[in-house]
């Protein structure tokens, strides 16, 4: 008869940061392709002012979570750290090696936290959110004048006898031309990395969708109810548990 146990793993502060993010990027991303798309349905400039500052406070509350998140890897539990996070230290590929073994061979190795391949992607999709985060805290004062850059790029931009404090988006006859084309050249590089960005993170969202589904169906655990309850339930000794005895060990 298999014997479940019942394991603590997802403290408070990471189940409110993974819930928090789930609904800030589905409400960036809906309203980032309807800005990128503003034309085709419609939307004119108020409009898209609207769409826009809308995108930005969101962006915010986005913004703070990550950082939260941030902060967690060092002061959070053993299994929200950097060391239950990154890919690589001692024994890491090794332990990749027995991962992909043991699934091949339908005996799934369970782990408390993620699985090696499951590091390696969440690893990239923080980085991803991380540079979603920067260039789009950028780009809010270069196309609204917004905190945290807004009110130097508007003294940077305004024309003579203008009160940066007055500028308004999409109103060139507020601008120095030559200094507006200087800041366009400055925001291209993070209009390029945030776009890009933006569809690379909506693909390793659905691939890490697509990835705890499956992990799910082949190894067991609760891994979805475990980011809700904060607990897995496992009917073997997790591959990680030395790991989570040894980093309780460093509090």
């Amino acid at each position: 008869m298999t014997e479940y146990r019942t394991w603590t793993v997802w403290d408070a502060g990471i189940r409110w940061f993974h819930w928090i993010n789930v609904l800030c990027v589905l409400g960036l991303a809906g309203l980032g392709l309807a800005i990128l798309n503003s034309k085709t349905l419609g939307v004119g400039t108020e409009g898209k002012i609207l769409l826009k500052t809308v995108h930005v406070w969101i962006g915010y509350v986005f913004a703070l979570n990550l950082a939260w998140r941030l902060l967690q890897a060092f002061t959070g539990g053993p299994h929200a750290r950097w060391r239950a996070i990154l890919p690589g230290g001692s024994g890491y590929l090794a332990e990749v090696g027995r991962y992909v073994a043991a699934l091949r061979s339908g005996q799934p190795r369970q782990y408390l936290g993620h699985n090696p391949l499951g590091r390696l992607s969440v690893s990239f999709i923080l980085l991803l959110l991380v540079a979603q985060a920067i260039t789009g805290l950028v780009l809010a004062g270069t196309d609204l004048f917004y905190p945290p850059l807004g009110s130097w790029i508007a003294g940077q931009v305004a024309a003579p006898g203008i009160d940066p404090a007055t500028l308004v988006p999409y109103a060139p006859q507020m601008y120095d031309e030559e200094a507006w084309q200087a800041m366009r050249a400055f925001r291209e590089p993070f209009i390029t990395v945030h776009y890009y960005g933006f569809y690379t993170l909506l693909a390793m969202v659905l691939l890490h969708i697509i990835a705890v589904v499956l992990t799910e169906l082949r190894e067991g655990g609760g891994l979805v109810s475990a980011m809700i309850t904060g607990r897995k339930v496992l009917d073997q000794a997790p591959s990680d548990l030395d790991s989570a005895a040894e980093e309780r060990g460093r509090d």
